[in-house]
């Protein structure tokens, strides 16, 4: 069955660090574009960050550049989101989605990707 499993979401500090996890499995394997993204509370869900699986190349939003981290274990299907310095304003869930696609143009959400995780909450208060 096709599905993408995210964990490692929970409570942190300002300034504390999390690692998100995307375990893929069946066909969407075979997708090559894999991405991180969040929505809060009354906004518009937002991309962060997208990897090609085949070439590693990876796309940032300006918004988490120099802080999140995305890689991936091809060999564990699984695709992470290292997350550094924290702030209040990261608090929302995250997905992460999966499709064929261009890594600007998924975490564009443009078209919208065809496959979704159902996300995890990362809150980060004091």
């Amino acid at each position: 069955q096709a599905q993408l499993v995210e964990s490692g979401g929970g409570s942190v500090q300002p300034g504390g660090s999390l690692r998100l996890s995307c375990v893929a499995s069946g066909y969407i394997l075979h997708y090559n574009a894999v991405g991180w993204f969040r929505q809060a509370p009354g906004k518009e869900r937002e991309g962060l960050s997208c990897i090609n699986r085949y070439d590693g190349s990876t796309w940032y939003a300006d918004s988490v550049k120099g802080r999140f981290t995305i890689s991936e274990d091809y060999a564990k299907d699984t695709v992470y989101l290292q997350m550094n310095s924290l702030k209040p304003e990261d608090t929302a869930v995250y997905y992460c989605a999966t499709d064929h696609a261009t890594i600007q143009g998924l975490c564009a959400m443009s078209p919208w990707p065809n496959f979704w995780g159902q996300g995890t909450q990362v809150t980060v208060s004091s």
